[in-house]
């Protein structure tokens, strides 16, 4: 489907015929060219194909050190002054936002939003016509309207990635055909490598021609898990766990080397239902298996009684985080020091700042997380209120009708100063002595993965019962203002930009009282498709079926990754 110019000057049509030959499946087709010009002497002239022609406007003077630029600067940003310089600067020059697809014109300093067609009037009117992806590196004409393929564009984009790579100490591409067919750059470190085919993965693409056409509808991935017994509540973080973006590419990627009996590794038994889940296959899977192992390295789950959600994730994320950790010494960048795979995703960090009442010294600890544990209005503890109330006003994309209580309501109250009072006095290293003091948690360090769980369940020696209290929680989630870095900066006059944002993908509800009920999972296919899955039955969700419901766990996605 590609037009190429040709030079007519001084020739005579001719009709030509091309023999083309697929490089994967090695069919050949014949195309026939009736327009071709061919000179006298029978030696057939053809010009190569051009690509884009807007974009030799733009290769004039120093443009190959201007775009090394416009990458070291504003795309890769290897180095930690460039990206905290890329937060600070990479804004809407149009409505000041530093998100919706942000693009650079590369003939003048301007940056605009793709979505909202900031940078398409800004090239309209200057005549402006590339602009580059910040996010991906992507040129776009506005001529062609179309990202486009420049082959000298293209080699400084991967010589600039990979200068950045090696900044912030990433693998090289885990499959490089110039290393072999298991190469790894161990120089260099990639938490999240990309994929390139090896020569052997290319034999096999030859050999089955055959290919599955993955649509926006395709339910790869969804699949039901037989209850053997009171088990809704491991189906339910099963289901949840196995649609959480970077564990199953971790999965899928045969990323973990066993060192143990695989009988009784955990990751292996994950790592054989991940390939259970995504094969295609439609019948509910049976995880016999998964049950024995957890009741073998968790004995307080095994039983066939009806055990918490809650309960289970943490205790499978423990057993995993064992499984699976990384014992070569090296130090992880989150609280737990750990490379696994689950430290990487699921661990935060929560810092906790206990101020002296006389002397206002500060006593900082730093905590690890895989779960953050709200209380919610109607338990014992008392709750300090904090919506609005029905004025209908929006805050994290939440709306506040009715005085409902909104799950930023509850971390809000999380993160909220306490008084500790004159009975859980504080010695002060400021003033060696036991003083009344005020303790404040906020996040050090947030996760890939944040898991909220929302304490319905309240046992005392008083109450054992269920708080069925509705809290409206958003699809996407911006926890900037539960940072550390935020409150020093309110403290300093300073405005933090909002640049933690999570999407949400997961929501494990309850049904029934404390001692019966049951657990079912609604969980995000693609962008916008939900489906709900109860046991074995998957059937699909709407949005509203989403966030109507009760809420007991909620899986939020951090949208933007940073590498440190």
């Amino acid at each position: 489907g590609t037009s190429f110019p040709l030079v007519s000057r001084g020739m005579n049509e001719v009709g030509l015929a091309a023999k083309l030959t697929c490089v994967i499946c090695s069919r050949t087709r014949t195309v026939h060219v009736s327009s071709l010009k061919i000179r006298k002497t029978n030696v057939v002239s053809v010009m190569s194909p051009a690509g884009c022609p807007h974009v030799n406007g733009f290769k004039v003077d120093n443009w190959k050190q201007n775009l090394r630029v416009i990458y070291q600067c504003f795309v890769w940003s290897g180095s930690a002054e460039t990206r905290k310089r890329k937060a600070k600067s990479c804004i809407c020059h149009m409505c000041g936002a530093h998100l919706n697809r942000l693009h650079s014109c590369l003939s003048c300093v301007f940056f605009g939003c793709f979505t909202k067609k900031h940078i398409h009037e800004h090239a309209k009117n200057k005549r402006h016509n590339l602009a580059i992806d910040l996010l991906y590196g992507g040129i776009y004409c506005f001529v062609c309207q179309d990202y486009i393929y420049d082959k000298d564009m293209e080699q400084i984009a991967k010589e600039e990635q990979r200068k950045a790579w090696k900044l912030q100490g990433r693998f090289f591409p885990l499959f490089n055909p110039s290393v072999g067919p298991s190469g790894l750059h161990h120089s260099v470190g990639e938490k999240y490598s990309t994929w390139e085919p090896t020569k052997r993965e290319l034999e096999l693409l030859r050999h089955n021609p055959k290919r599955r056409k993955i649509t926006t509808n395709c339910t790869i991935g969804l699949r039901g898990l037989i209850n053997l017994g009171n088990t809704c509540f491991m189906n339910c973080i099963v289901q949840a766990l196995t649609h959480t973006p970077l564990l199953r590419d971790f999965f899928l990627s045969d990323r973990h080397k066993c060192e143990m009996q695989s009988n009784s590794c955990l990751v292996c038994e994950m790592s054989q239902l991940f390939q259970e889940f995504y094969s295609g296959h439609r019948s509910p899977h049976i995880p016999f298996r998964l049950l024995h192992l957890v009741w073998t390295h968790a004995r307080h789950l095994a039983g066939y009684e009806q055990q918490d959600a809650h309960e289970f994730l943490i205790a499978a994320l423990d057993v995993l985080h064992r499984h699976c950790k990384d014992d070569n010494g090296k130090k992880a960048n989150n609280p737990n020091n750990c490379n696994c795979i689950i430290d990487q995703i699921f661990t935060g960090g929560l810092q906790s700042d206990v101020t002296c009442q006389v002397c206002h010294g500060v006593s900082t600890t730093i905590d690890p997380f895989w779960d953050i544990s709200l209380d919610l209005p109607g338990s014992s503890t008392p709750f300090w209120p904090l919506s609005p109330g029905g004025d209908g006003s929006t805050l994290n994309g939440e709306s506040h009708l009715s005085g409902a209580t909104t799950l930023t309501d509850c971390l809000r109250r999380f993160t909220r100063p306490e008084h500790l009072g004159s009975s859980a006095k504080i010695k002060c290293s400021g003033c060696h002595s036991y003083q009344e003091s005020t303790k404040q948690l906020t996040m050090k360090k947030l996760p890939i993965v944040a898991c909220f769980h929302l304490k319905r369940f309240e046992h005392s020696a008083k109450l054992r019962r269920k708080i069925p209290t509705y809290v409206s929680f958003p699809l996407e989630l911006d926890m900037t203002p539960f940072m550390a870095s935020s409150k020093e900066s309110r403290m300093n006059g300073q405005y933090q930009q909002s640049v933690d944002v999570y999407s949400l993908f997961a929501v494990v509800n309850h049904q029934g009282t404390l001692e019966s009920g049951h657990y079912t999972t609604f969980i995000r296919q693609h962008k916008d498709q939900w489906f709900k899955c109860d046991d074995a039955v998957i059937t699909k969700a709407s949005i509203k079926d989403v966030l109507d419901s009760e809420g007991y766990l909620l899986f939020y996605h951090k949208q933007f990754l940073e590498y440190e």
